[in-house]
């Protein structure tokens, strides 16, 4: 492009050469085409500043394409480990009740053990007497219970009958005397 207005401004520098006021004509030639070079420069300039851009925005652009794709893969990785929390939940809360199931299953023939061993003992003792006779001697001595005693040792130690012991002070598990309890011990000595 400079070589042409180069050429452009050379011919016209000889045309003018021919005329009369040639030598004004050829300094104004000369500043025309000082001129004209000056303002290619700035366009060359002006150009090569849009090419920078240009090429600044296409970097962005492929950034900005590549931000979309890995968003993208980031709602993916989100979903996957939302289903995989999930499913690691439910086998969670499976594991769960399949532990308490058992647990509760042992429970439950622990539960069952105690409740025979319990009706096996209520089995073998005495019926709890509910009602006491008013036969029994109605004289008779107090007596604190002793380490060691028991209704029969009671009996044997006064010489009272144990069922006498029983319905004076109206008990209705023999077994169950503690210690420090006094006692109506009828025509015991």
């Amino acid at each position: 492009m400079l070589i042409r207005l180069f050429l452009g401004a050379l011919l016209t520098v000889s045309a003018a050469a021919q005329g009369a006021n040639s030598q004004f004509e050829i300094a104004n030639l000369r500043e025309d085409v000082r001129g004209l070079t000056q303002r290619v420069g700035e366009l060359a300039l002006r150009l090569e500043q849009l090419e920078r851009e240009n090429a600044e925005l296409r970097r962005q652009a492929a950034g900005a394409e590549r931000a979309t794709v890995s968003l993208n893969q980031v709602r993916d990785a989100v979903a996957d480990a939302t289903a995989s929390l999930r499913s690691a939940i439910a086998a969670s809360k499976t594991e769960t009740l399949q532990q308490v199931s058992v647990q509760l299953e042992k429970l439950a023939k622990q539960t069952n053990a105690a409740l025979d061993s319990v009706a096996k003992a209520q089995a073998v003792r005495p019926a709890v007497q509910t009602s006491f006779s008013e036969d029994y001697p109605k004289e008779g001595v107090s007596y604190t219970v002793q380490k060691g005693d028991s209704l029969a040792s009671i009996a044997k130690k006064t010489g009272a009958k144990a069922q006498d012991i029983v319905n004076a002070n109206k008990l209705a598990d023999p077994s169950r005397i503690v210690v420090g309890q006094t006692l109506f011990i009828p025509a015991g000595k």
